[in-house]
């Protein structure tokens, strides 16, 4: 039976609605979110917590103690919301738009109070929790490995307790309010840069057969890319390739010495992303030399893909058609080809990550902006049904793990996963329902 019921998740949006609002009119960038950071400390006041700050991030990593956790055998769920903006000057029109240069373009306005509104709804029913809850308050998604940073500090060793399980939701202000979009496996990219600078031989334009053309070999490298991609990777386990930066020459009568590229690599497995770093340099540096020029490549893999788990996966859209409706509860066919760092969470804890849409109601399709964009509009009247998400999440996997320890972890069942919703596939099977992407960009 669930321990979080609709009308108390009714009954504190109003509140979730005024602070979603404040804080969406004050975003702040990176990881140094002070002013974000104690508005949140401001609403753990008074609550039966334990609250950690970041070191090296404005972070608070929370710990709820259950009532009913096994002290010979205790364990955790771990929730996660990001907190940061974008550096994107805003034109919503909302009457609380952020007026600093800086926007909540990405919804981490709604993240932040979720899980406030989650850690609530637990707080208020703590005594009948079967273990503890982690509520993870991350800065720096946008680019900055605030997850990373969080993990290095111990977020999952905060309740001095294994972590079984962890569980993150991201809004989307164009896929339809209340709905929610998932899958098992493979779900988001990989994010890797290649920074190549190719070194040549300047000279006169006039006389190019007397130099060696760094801005020549470039443009080929472009194009060989695309090319390459294509036919050394598999096309149902495929990469993006964008080459975002290209910068070279001063002047039209001069040829430079040399050209540089950043390269934008996008994968969906560990397979993928280690072929891509093991090939991509080396392709690069034996296609220039075969012009005659060098090439000097730096590779960094930046975030690991985003993998969910088959089996958490199952009980993570079970938990959704129980809060939003089967209905409402979809099985999407595709990954997404964003990236997110609670990839590095699900690297060590098996989990799920999915999306719930946010779009305002009423809203045709054609005029729901994306993440991202300075006109995206996310709804705030979902936030209750978002904290009680959540909230059902962690209460029903200790609640599961109470019922059927196995080693100390537990794994929920494929049975528990109502008719209603389509079923999360076995290995190697199929079973589409939605495509699940946004029109436009999503994350970093």
């Amino acid at each position: 039976m669930s321990l979080i019921s609709h009308s108390a998740a009714v009954e504190i949006l109003p509140d979730l609605q005024r602070l979603r609002r404040d804080l969406h009119r004050h975003p702040e960038l990176g990881l140094d979110l002070p002013r974000t950071q104690a508005r949140v400390a401001e609403e753990l006041a008074g609550l039966d917590v334990e609250v950690t700050r970041g070191q090296s991030l404005s972070s608070l990593t929370v710990v709820l103690r259950g009532g009913k956790r096994d002290p010979e055998n205790p364990v955790a769920v771990l929730l996660r919301g990001d907190m940061d903006g974008l550096p994107v000057t805003e034109a919503t029109g909302f009457d609380f738009a952020s007026t600093n240069g800086a926007m909540h373009a990405c919804g981490h306005d709604l993240h932040t109070t979720g899980l406030l509104g989650a850690l609530r709804l637990l707080h208020e029913v703590r005594a009948e929790l079967a273990g503890d809850v982690i509520f993870m308050f991350q800065p720096g998604e946008e680019g900055y490995d605030g997850a990373g940073h969080m993990l290095r500090e111990g977020v999952l060793d905060a309740a001095g307790v294994p972590v079984i399980a962890a569980y993150g939701v991201h809004v989307s202000a164009d896929q339809e309010l209340g709905n929610l979009y998932c899958r098992p496996g493979s779900y988001m990219s990989a994010f890797s840069l290649m920074h190549i600078t190719v070194r040549g031989k300047g000279g006169h334009a006039s006389r190019p057969h007397t130099t060696r053309d760094p801005i020549q070999v470039g443009a080929m490298l472009v194009g060989q890319l695309q090319e390459y991609n294509s036919r050394r990777f598999d096309a149902f386990d495929p990469i993006i390739i964008t080459v975002g930066q290209f910068h070279a020459g001063t002047a039209p009568n001069v040829i430079p010495d040399t050209a540089e590229l950043t390269v934008g690599i996008r994968s969906f497995s560990e397979a993928s992303t280690a072929q891509a770093e093991a090939e991509l340099p080396q392709f690069v540096r034996d296609l220039t030399a075969a012009h005659g020029l060098e090439a000097e490549v730096e590779y960094r893999n930046v975030l690991p893909p985003v993998i969910n788990d088959e089996t958490e996966t199952r009980f993570y859209m079970q938990t959704a058609a129980e809060v939003f409706g089967p209905d409402h509860t979809h099985l999407v066919t595709v990954p997404k080809p964003g990236s997110e760092d609670f990839s590095r969470v699900l690297q060590q804890v098996p989990g799920t990550y999915g999306h719930v849409g946010a779009a305002l109601p009423g809203v045709v399709a054609e005029e729901q902006d994306s993440n991202h964009s300075p006109r995206a509009r996310h709804s705030d009247e979902g936030l209750g049904q978002h904290a009680r998400f959540l909230a059902e999440l962690a209460a029903g996997r200790l609640a599961q793990h109470a019922a059927a320890p196995e080693e100390g972890v537990a794994r929920p069942e494929a049975a528990t996963v109502p008719e209603a919703v389509a079923a999360v596939p076995e290995a190697g099977a199929a079973v589409p329902e939605a495509d699940g992407t946004s029109r436009g960009g999503d994350l970093a």
